[in-house]
């Protein structure tokens, strides 16, 4: 599905698949920042190069996707994207993590998610995106919204977070035909 010279550039940043050279101390950092993590499973597990270049490699020789996501100025990466792809199914599951707090709230994760999500409904012809969050993670709801994908589900009290439970919600994105 990618490649390694695979690139998705947009205004402010691109998306390139994530290598080796991309575990990196403050990556590594990211992955054990309980703010950036906080709506996140990954918060239950300690991360070091290791569990890194485990996950890394899970994404050999399949059609899934993990990709980086950097500033198109400095090249900077600011964090990382997944895609699950079941080309049986013409589908595709998506998450979106910027690492780097500063950026948050100005609207990279939205043109990465677009990037992302434009390539596989239109360059790969997949059917059908879908993607979960939190309902109190306020700031990937939004990104899914503005993107055109529609809430299809919803799992009450699922999963806790600071000791209340939480909504988990599902959307999706059709291919437009």
């Amino acid at each position: 599905m990618g490649g390694s010279s695979f690139i998705l550039s947009g205004e402010r940043l691109y998306l390139c698949p994530f290598t080796e050279s991309d575990i990196t101390v403050d990556y590594i950092r990211w992955l054990n920042d309980p703010e950036v993590l906080r709506f996140s499973n990954q918060r239950f597990r300690h991360h070091d190069e290791k569990s890194c270049l485990a996950y890394l490699r899970t994404f050999a020789d399949s059609d899934n996707l993990f990709l980086a996501v950097h500033l198109a100025d400095d090249k900077r990466l600011i964090g990382t994207m997944t895609a699950y792809v079941s080309s049986h199914h013409g589908t595709a599951d998506l998450g979106l993590l910027i690492g780097e707090r500063g950026l948050w709230g100005h609207g990279f994760g939205l043109e990465a998610w677009n990037l992302l999500l434009d390539y596989l409904l239109r360059d790969c012809k997949l059917r059908k995106i879908t993607a979960g969050t939190l309902r109190c993670n306020l700031g990937m709801t939004r990104i899914m919204e503005r993107s055109g994908m529609r809430l299809e589900a919803v799992r009450s009290q699922q999963e806790m977070v600071d000791g209340e439970p939480q909504d988990a919600l599902y959307f999706a994105k059709f291919r437009e035909n």
